[in-house]
């Protein structure tokens, strides 16, 4: 018996007791292969032996100071890194403002909270809604939930979430028409949020948040070329922020440090969580541009928010460490090899595959979106729990990934998230395919 209130009420989980680099072993001394870096965390890969070394430097001199009182030496030094990393490049300025928490949905709820408090002390307070996706997920909480797309975890909760305005995402698989070129289909998608706009009042529009590469919900769905610099103008156009999510796409998961970096636009506003940290301690970010930082000072307003572990001492100095490794190590352009190496090889064993739709992704961020029927992209019907049998075939056969998806109501595919550290090598790609071969057979070939 256990006191443990599991995630998955009904199920029972191997009990993990050691990992190292891509892999995590069981009490049983089970081997998986960590494919997903659990959900997009672990981007330097386990037990790397810096962030270790760093992390208990710190909590030997300590471990916590309440940040209403006190600032801190890695809080200090994690900001300044990122502000860093936000002003490279030609789309870049200096001068952003970083404000850490524990995870991706206190980020999120961060951002919303400044983009609320942004409008009111500009004088503007009927600017409230927000707009966002369909399919996307921003967290777990009320709010973020709220303004999440994602219908299945909407359903669960009722009637209870506000109901603000959402659109289509970019998701050229299931909304691209024929013969529309990926140019034409990516301003088609981005003007319907001017739409939006047009018919909530431009008056009533605080900000707009995406994913710039849709991550669980979806199954890894990057944007076609063009999309985002175009709903750029548009949220410049009307007086609207512009929020990217990059809690599982960004910390260098794509190939850049920055998701957005590699769409040619530069937001408002933008969250990182999962690999800032690499799993070592809770941390997210939420990375403000100057210009509005600044009126919350000029304005005399400030910023009304805050939780217990807001800028925490030991979670700043694990991404001090681990975006030391990320630049020292110059693991980047690794993300990339590995990632052209990881799509070559699912498109050469699974390309043809009845059931595999389509295969995707950019960097060590990959998704395959499974259907019933290849031609007419058809899900599987919800009774078949393909989604469930495929997590629990993967487990079965030591590997970590990431399914997802799965709703027939939802015309949409169950699907695979790959994000594996990105320390990843040829030979833990060629595991991959071993491993996944046997799952779809048991699974989809049944």
């Amino acid at each position: 018996m256990t006191s443990v209130f599991y995630r998955g009420v009904t199920s029972t989980y191997p009990k993990a007791v050691h990992a190292e680099g891509l892999y995590i072993f069981d009490e049983n001394g089970k081997k998986y292969l960590d494919m997903s870096g659990g959900a997009a965390v672990s981007c330097v890969g386990h037990q790397h032996p810096r962030v270790l070394a760093a992390l208990c430097d710190q909590i030997n001199s300590m471990a916590f100071a309440h940040t209403a009182f006190f600032s801190n030496a890695p809080q200090e030094q994690l900001a300044d890194a990122l502000a860093e990393k936000f002003s490279a490049g030609e789309l870049g300025e200096t001068g952003a403002k970083v404000y850490f928490t524990s995870g991706g949905t206190e980020a999120n709820e961060t951002a919303f909270k400044i983009a609320w408090q942004y409008w009111r002390a500009k004088g503007r307070p009927s600017k409230q809604k927000i707009i966002s996706r369909h399919h996307s997920y921003h967290g777990n909480s009320y709010g973020a939930l709220s303004i999440s797309g994602n219908r299945p975890r909407r359903r669960v909760m009722g009637e209870i979430l506000l109901d603000w305005p959402r659109i289509d995402p970019c998701y050229a698989y299931r909304y691209q028409q024929a013969g529309e070129t990926a140019e034409d289909y990516g301003l088609r998608a981005a003007n319907i949020l001017e739409d939006m706009i047009i018919r909530e009042g431009a008056e009533n529009i605080a900000a707009f948040i995406a994913e710039p590469i849709v991550g669980a919900s979806l199954g890894v769905v990057p944007a076609v070329p063009g999309y985002f610099r175009r709903i750029a103008e548009i949220c410049h156009a009307h007086d609207i922020l512009l929020i990217a999510d990059e809690i599982m796409c960004g910390t260098g998961r794509t190939g850049s440090f920055f998701a957005h970096q590699q769409e040619g636009f530069l937001p408002d506003i933008v969250t990182l969580a999962k690999g800032i940290a690499g799993g070592y301690q809770p941390l997210a970010a939420t990375i403000v541009r100057a210009p509005l930082h600044d009126v919350f000072v000029t304005s005399g307003k400030g910023f009304d928010h805050g939780h217990t572990y807001v800028g925490h001492a030991s979670a700043c100095a694990a991404g001090c460490a681990v975006l030391k490794v990320i630049d020292e190590d110059n693991l980047l352009p690794n993300v990339n090899r590995m990632g052209d190496l990881i799509q070559q090889q699912l498109e050469l064993a699974f390309g043809t595959h009845p059931h595999i739709g389509d295969i995707r992704g950019r960097g060590l961020f990959r998704g395959i979106e499974i259907v019933a029927d290849k031609i007419t992209k058809a899900p599987f019907p919800d009774e078949a729990q393909i989604t469930k049998k495929l997590k629990d075939a993967t487990m079965k056969h030591g590997l970590i990934c990431y399914p997802g998806g799965g709703s027939h109501q939802d015309n949409l595919g169950s699907n695979i998230l790959l994000a594996p550290p990105f320390i990843a090598q040829p030979d833990h790609v060629d595991q991959l395919i071993d491993k996944l071969r046997l799952i779809f057979t048991e699974v989809l070939d049944a």
